[in-house]
């Protein structure tokens, strides 16, 4: 299985890769650079933004939602143009957002943490037709924010846990019941970043450190990984116009002496086919 790099730019933390399905087009971020990422075709494209920017879901053709530092904001991919949707811990200082994606019945989950991975000081919110509301405070590092394909599902994770969370989800996508442990990779010593789920129900998780996308099937059990170049590997989306290809997102921070490939963005053909990211609805 071979992994190309698609985009050589070297992000100090890559996160939070979204294919939008309806342009066909892959945007993700540069949480430390403040910068919302994209390409067309061979052209790079960057947004700067004031403060730190992670996460993403499609509003429509020409709109994001996308999770900042103190709030969710409607973005105009055109003209780079954006406004709060709603603030988003605005009165906290520690925090920043992270992990976060758009659910199956329309809302948008967004995890934050601490600048400093302060610890407990970040929290899971989920967006739903107008308000925010909190699911699970007390989180330390936020990821893995994905959902299985028929929607009565999410899963989550505290990266300094190394485990992942399965959560029962109710007819318009609410905690329905306590969480309980998927996977866990505590024995193994793996730290669970992003995660996105496949057609198939298989959960794929970027390993930090590892340099690695493991898949796990839906009883937990471990399926099979992939290597990337990116050492530390962050978040998996699935894209391109059949959904069968997989990109990777990665971070040079931290490293001594990175090479070139660290901080890259990555894709590769898993041999399975994704599901399209689901639609924020705003109300």
């Amino acid at each position: 299985m071979t992994t190309q790099t698609y985009d050589t730019r070297a992000c100090e933390l890559g996160e939070g890769p979204l294919w939008h399905p309806e342009r066909q087009q892959l945007f993700w971020f540069d949480i430390l650079g403040k910068q919302l990422l994209s390409r067309d075709g061979d052209t790079p494209l960057a947004w700067e933004f004031d403060e730190y920017v992670s996460a993403a879901g499609w509003i429509d053709r020409d709109t994001l939602m996308v999770a900042s530092q103190t709030a969710l904001l409607r973005f105009d991919i055109a003209s780079g143009d954006h406004e709060v949707i709603t603030p988003l811990e605005a009165d906290n200082s520690v925090t920043r957002s992270n992990d976060g994606r758009a659910d199956p019945a329309g809302g948008f989950w967004i995890g934050t943490m601490g600048i400093d991975a302060e610890p407990g000081a970040g929290a899971i919110h989920r967006y739903y037709k107008g308000a925010l509301e909190v699911l699970y405070p007390g989180i330390t590092v936020s990821n893995s924010i994905c959902f299985a394909p028929d929607g009565t599902q999410a899963y989550y994770t505290d990266t300094r846990t190394h485990q992942i969370m399965v959560q029962p989800l109710d007819a318009e996508g609410w905690p329905d019941g306590a969480p309980e442990v998927l996977i866990d990779l505590r024995e193994e010593g793996l730290n669970p970043d992003g995660s996105v789920v496949d057609s198939e129900g298989g959960l794929w998780n970027a390993q930090w450190g590892a340099g690695r996308v493991a898949r796990y099937l839906p009883d937990g059990s471990f399926d099979r990984a992939v290597a990337v170049p990116g050492l530390q590997a962050t978040c998996p989306a699935f894209g391109g116009a059949d959904l069968r290809t997989m990109y990777v997102t990665s971070a040079a921070v931290g490293l001594s002496g990175p090479d070139s490939a660290q901080g890259c963005t990555f894709s590769t053909l898993p041999g399975v086919v994704g599901q399209a990211e689901s639609q924020v609805i705003l109300a």
